[in-house]
């Protein structure tokens, strides 16, 4: 049967008012569910309203006196009586509330403690509205005066839930959220709505006491974060020390990761968001640091066995802990640096090898580990850091090197060059594009650059004047590219050189109607068809021949024609001509083939060829004395002509010296029409490579020697340790000068009155 309302007190009556209150405040707390009728809901906002202004209330307080200035303080002492009978009412009610949780336990008593938090809390905010006149008048006053344990009446109900609920089995409540946790955490299903209710009345008592409007998070931390953390700190070192005695630690670092995603996870399922940063800090205490030794011993093992996708969890969780990748960087160093040197030992022969299988064999490392880096180490630069050290040792300082380093420099240059020379198998254009990338990626690692750049500069120049380039567009990159690592300096001479090439191509324009002008018709069209390049002495590689030489009649006329014409229009400049550079093509008239075979031949072997226009038989001598070349040049012109047989040699296999003679062999055949004789000696090309390190060696010297009156000129004094030190900075991005020879070039300098010994070992710069 439902309990019927007291009609409304008199609002004098202060004892049956209270009661009046009462009846109804327990309706609302037990009986909420039914409902509260407007009748009397409106009758206890009344009498509330009606008992803290009670007329008679403040007399009989002040004594039968006046009304005046007392009245507001009865009406104070009034609603002091309705706080205070309210709160004896909360507290009776809240221990009636402590029996019963005594029946239960575990689950049944979070069902418990839930279900009373809600349908506690639920009629405290209609009770709040109730009391709305306390609140804003009473209440609001005592605050103002500085009152303490005076609150709001909904914050009144919280207060007295921590005081004479929660304190009393807050560490029950907890014990039975633990256990639900450690059910979870071992597979098991849990109402999370439970525990997320718990946490978020936890969270609901952290009252301040200075400002009840204000909530704070103590006594979620103490009674909640604590205790939840002291057991998932128990929990794992439990479970870690068991897991990693019976499992491989890579099984154990998947079971880590796996711990350590489920727990970020549970804070966004039911904890709450402050917990996260001490629940994630005590779970890599526990899954990852006090294992790190364990797991940085496998991280060797795992490297050998490329093991990426393991290598990539070690580095996820050791990267969250301090300090956790700092000796992994060393071993992957030394690894890298290992690998490198035995794949150059691997792939490369100690003699004469082949620049692309050398190059090969430092790109294979780079790009496996590059891609270990970025794929396993999230491209972090520390990581990076260690390839590029390793890469720049085993690029520097290998087999193929064996104590210098200039090895490497000249063998990429010769690879460049292949790459941008023309030939059957020239690359398409992206994947020239592509190959001269990787060119940069190894030429970062080089110390020696100033190699590198004698020895592409050389082999530019020779495409360039050969037209042999497979690309314009690729060399113009390539240029750009050495630009962008190295600087202006470093490429300008190179794109003099194209300068050149394009006012050499304005100029032949230029020639040939200059000499279509002097020439008759008849004369023209018997004229050899020649091209020059005018090439700036200071900026090509290039110096002049190391023999005398006397080309034939045909080419004289051809070239004197030319130098007429330059004088013309460059008078007071000297031609000097490269004819060890130079070549043509010669048409075969004393062979039957149709169309007649045509020879690309050099210079030097055009004279030689010339001669026998003039004689069956030419010997060894008639040829040396014919174009006056030197042994070193005429022996393997000879000999390409005897092994291709466009020669024959008497006696039958004569080398090439006095006494052999040659005659044309009439019987000579060619699948092409076009046969290239042009071949470069090895002799030659070992003579070029020993001529390029000493013009590096005389550069060098010069490069230091600039750079230690550079310095001294901006310091004036210098002590001689600073000196060195200061020098070498400064010319490591070109080459890694050796400290003897700065010593030397100091000690020069002092010869040539450019520097001065002072006291205590200090130099001083004579201007």
């Amino acid at each position: 049967m439902p309990i019927a309302m007291p009609p409304t007190p008199n609002k004098e009556d202060i004892q049956a008012t209270w009661s009046f209150l009462q009846f109804g405040v327990e309706k609302i707390m037990r009986n909420l569910r039914e409902g509260v009728d407007m009748q009397t809901y409106m009758g206890i906002y009344t009498a509330v309203h009606n008992f803290c202004t009670s007329q008679k209330a403040v007399q009989s307080q002040s004594g039968g006196g006046i009304i005046g200035a007392n009245a507001h303080r009865g009406a104070n002492l009034l609603g002091e009586d309705l706080y205070q009978n309210l709160k004896v009412y909360l507290k009776a009610h809240l221990k009636l509330i402590h029996e019963q949780s005594k029946g239960h336990s575990d689950e049944a008593l979070l069902t418990f403690y839930i279900k009373e938090w809600d349908r506690y809390t639920t009629a405290a905010k209609y009770i709040n509205h109730l009391f709305r006149y306390l609140n804003r008048h009473w209440v609001k006053r005592e605050i103002d005066e500085g009152k303490k344990d005076v609150y709001d009446v909904y914050t009144l109900h919280l207060v007295e839930w921590r005081e004479e609920l929660f304190e009393k089995v807050s560490t029950n409540v907890m014990a039975a959220v633990l256990k639900m946790v450690e059910k979870q955490r071992n597979g098991e299903t849990i109402e999370q709505a439970q525990i997320k209710s718990i946490v978020d009345s936890f969270v609901s008592l952290g009252l301040d006491e200075n400002d009840s409007s204000k909530s704070t998070l103590e006594v979620y931390r103490y009674h909640f974060e604590r205790p939840f953390i002291d057991a998932t700190r128990t929990y794992y070192q439990n479970e870690s020390a068991q897991f990693v005695a019976e499992n491989s630690v890579v099984e154990y670092m998947k079971k880590a990761e796996n711990r350590l995603d489920e727990e970020k996870n549970r804070v966004g399922l039911y904890l709450h968001q402050d917990i996260m940063n001490t629940l994630m800090k005590t779970c890599l205490q526990v899954l990852v640091t006090d294992h790190s030794t364990l797991l940085r011993d496998e991280f060797q093992s795992l490297l050998d066995m490329d093991r990426q996708d393991d290598l990539a969890r070690m580095y996820r969780l050791l990267a969250r802990i301090i300090d956790g990748l700092e000796p992994l960087k060393t071993k992957f160093e030394a690894h890298v640096r290992k690998s490198g040197l035995a794949n150059v030992e691997k792939y490369a022969a100690e003699e004469n090898v082949e620049p692309k299988v050398y190059v090969d064999s430092l790109l294979e490392i780079h790009t496996q580990y590059a891609k270990l880096v970025e794929d396993a180490f999230g491209g972090e630069s520390e990581f990076v850091r260690s390839l590029d050290n390793a890469c720049k040792e085993f690029v520097n300082r290998n087999k193929i090197c064996k104590t210098g380093t200039t090895k490497s420099p000249e063998l990429l240059a010769k690879y460049t060059d292949n790459l941008l020379k023309r030939s059957g198998k020239s690359a398409e254009e992206a994947d020239l594009e592509v190959s001269l990338t990787q060119v940069m990626t190894v030429f970062k690692y080089i110390e020696d650059k100033d190699v590198f750049q004698k020895f592409y500069s050389r082999m530019l120049a020779k495409r360039l004047v050969h037209a042999s380039s497979a690309s314009e567009d690729a060399e113009t990159s390539m240029i750009s590219k050495l630009k962008e690592a190295c600087g202006y300096e470093y490429t300008n001479k190179l794109q003099r050189m194209f300068q050149d090439m394009q006012t050499s191509k304005d100029l032949n324009s230029s020639y040939k109607e200059w000499q279509a002008r002097i020439l008759d018709e008849e004369d023209l069209k018997k004229a050899v068809d020649p091209t020059y390049s005018i090439l700036g002495t200071g900026f090509w590689p290039l110096s002049a021949p190391t023999t005398t030489f006397i080309p034939p009649n045909e080419i004289v006329k051809t070239y004197k024609r030319f130098e007429s014409f330059y004088c013309e229009k460059h008078s007071g400049r000297r031609l000097t001509w490269l004819w060890q550079l130079s070549k043509g093509e010669v048409k075969t008239n004393y062979l039957k083939s149709k169309p007649p075979y045509t020879f690309m031949v050099s210079t030097y072997q055009i004279g030689i060829l010339m001669l026998f226009n003039d004689a069956e038989t030419v010997t060894y001598e008639d040829a040396q004395k014919a174009t006056t070349l030197t042994a070193e040049f005429l022996d393997p012109s000879l000999a390409v002509f005897v092994k291709a047989k466009v020669l024959n040699v008497s006696p039958e296999n004569g080398k090439p010296e006095p006494g052999t003679s040659y005659s044309l062999n009439y019987a000579f055949k060619s699948k092409k029409i076009k046969v290239n004789l042009n071949i470069a000696v090895k002799s030659e090309q070992k003579q070029e490579t020993e001529e390029t390190h000493k013009t590096i060696e005389e550069d060098r010297k010069l490069l230091i020697q600039s750079a230690i009156v550079r310095i001294m000129k901006s310091r004036k004094k210098m002590k001689h340790v600073h000196l060195m030190q200061e020098t070498l900075l400064q010319l490591s991005a070109r080459f890694q000068p050796k400290p003897a020879d700065i010593k030397k070039s100091i000690d020069q300098l002092i010869e040539k009155e450019y520097l001065e010994r002072l006291e205590d070992d200090e130099l001083g710069y004579l201007a």
